[in-house]
């Protein structure tokens, strides 16, 4: 048996990279949900541009996760 450690290394960089990326995307989006909370009570108009991003936030890490099953069940 052979193993092919620079693959094997690759392959954990990548899911590192992507792992901490994913995280750093969710982080983001509940922030940008904690922001419009507290300007929809400040009554500035900036609400609607802070769900606007926690939406492309959560989107794209539904789309990782979605990608992800999709190379696991192919």
């Amino acid at each position: 048996m052979h193993i092919n450690w620079s693959a094997l290394a690759d392959t954990a960089g990548v899911s590192f990279v992507v792992t901490v990326a994913v995280v750093a995307a969710f982080a983001l989006g509940v922030l940008a949900l904690g922001r419009r909370e507290a300007a929809v009570e400040s009554g500035s108009g900036r609400g609607t541009a802070a769900l606007a991003g926690a939406g492309v936030c959560f989107a794209a890490c539904a789309a990782a996760v979605g990608y992800g099953l999709t190379l696991i069940a192919a």
